[in-house]
């Protein structure tokens, strides 16, 4: 770090505490003996969503959770279940460690999340996302073709 006293940039750590989302650091200039907090954050990357017709769009945590509240509405599902599914989805996503991810690798952790946690919710999410347009879809998901 550079000291703002004195502008070198040789210091020493005194005092690392955490601060909410930060991690909050008392330094010591090893030139001027001059004391300054830094912060630090976690830089969250910059996530994009490549659609089904080519678009592509900033993935948004609000989308996200949006869509599994439709899911799971009228069903047995806390919203802190489904806050805990959506950090879920987001966790597996930034570990694939890619500035890009397809709808389908979206939609296939959403649906992996929500068959274990209800299965009303996971054939609703399912109807949407795999654009189901006749009854035998639905019977084949429900009778088999299960995640």
């Amino acid at each position: 770090m550079i000291c703002p006293q004195c502008k070198a940039d040789n210091d020493k750590v005194i005092e690392t505490r955490t601060s909410g989302g930060a991690l909050r650091r008392r330094r010591e200039c090893l030139v001027c003996s001059h004391r300054f907090t830094t912060y630090e954050y976690v830089e969250k990357a910059n996530l994009t969503v490549a659609k089904r017709d080519g678009r592509r769009e900033p993935f948004k945590h609000e989308k996200l959770i949006s869509g599994i509240r439709r899911a799971c509405a009228k069903r047995p599902v806390s919203s802190e279940k489904m806050e805990e599914i959506a950090k879920l989805v987001e966790g597996n996503l930034v570990q694939f460690d890619h500035q890009e991810v397809s709808y389908a690798i979206l939609g296939d952790l959403v649906m992996k999340e929500l068959f274990k946690t209800d299965a009303v919710a996971y054939v609703r999410f399912a109807s949407v996302y795999k654009e189901f347009s006749e009854v035998g879809e639905f019977v084949k998901l429900v009778m088999g073709e299960k995640f």
